[in-house]
């Protein structure tokens, strides 16, 4: 049990190429921003997403839920290994 309510991060996210934030409650639930923005994108966002992910020569796109940073931190957050 930790014991703190929630705590929370922004980070750059290489898969989006953009700043999300990391939200983690003390129960161990999790949100990014990057997944509410960049896992169902409208078409505003997925022209913009493609538009940055032709200048970096790369395919950029959200892992949604099995986003390994978001676990890790989710871990490193709770103690957990």
């Amino acid at each position: 049990m930790v014991d703190w309510e929630v705590t929370a991060t922004t980070i750059f996210c290489e898969a989006v190429d953009d700043e999300v934030t990391l939200i983690v409650s003390g129960t161990g639930a999790v949100k990014c921003s990057g997944q509410q923005k960049y896992d169902n994108p409208t078409k505003e966002v997925k022209k913009a997403l493609a538009a940055r992910g032709k200048s970096s020569g790369k395919q950029l796109v959200c892992k949604g839920e099995s986003c390994v940073i978001v676990k890790q931190y989710r871990d490193k957050m709770l103690g957990e290994k």
